[in-house]
């Protein structure tokens, strides 16, 4: 069975953002229980030098949605960054993975073989091959900020485990 880039995208993609929705769901009735205001827990970082909760989120929505908007060779999308509730940040995870979804399966699969050149930071530019792109920019991305978040709600007492990370039905 040949395993095609939108395949193993999609398929990592949705995973992670149905856990991070569930994590959030979770976060955001822990928040309610102890009355506590959520930007408390939107704002938190767990060091100085790192980004919030809130920001977690839509980083780990923007990399897959502007990463796979490469492959296909379409226009990257645009998201407001103002999402300032749990709500709010739910609906920008259902708006990434819509789009996401619209994304053509063949032109993402379109020339596997091929390179990609990307923004690697203000001022610098990478070109990698278009599986490497996805595996190590694209979903390492996703990956590390979606467990940023857990990590962050986990710090704040949010009893969550790894069945709500990996977004494994309750039974």
């Amino acid at each position: 069975m040949t395993m095609t880039l939108s395949t193993i995208a999609n398929t990592a993609i949705d995973q992670m953002f149905r856990g991070l929705d569930g994590v959030l769901e979770i976060g955001a009735a822990a928040a309610k229980a102890k009355e506590v205001e959520q930007s408390v827990y939107l704002g938190w970082r767990m060091a100085p030098d790192m980004l919030p909760l809130a920001r977690q989120v839509m980083i780990a929505t923007e990399f897959p949605a502007r990463g796979l908007s490469r492959l296909a060779g379409a226009e990257l999308p645009s998201f407001a960054d103002d999402e300032a509730t749990f709500e709010a940040l739910r609906a920008r995870i259902s708006k990434a993975q819509a789009f996401i979804k619209d994304l053509s399966a063949d032109a993402i699969d379109a020339d596997p073989d091929g390179s990609i050149t990307f923004p690697a930071g203000p001022d610098r530019e990478m070109t990698l091959p278009r599986g490497a792109f996805l595996q190590n920019v694209v979903l390492s991305n996703l990956y590390f900020h979606v467990t940023a978040a857990y990590i962050i709600l986990r710090h704040l007492g949010v009893d969550l485990g790894k069945a709500d990370f990996l977004a494994v039905p309750k039974v």
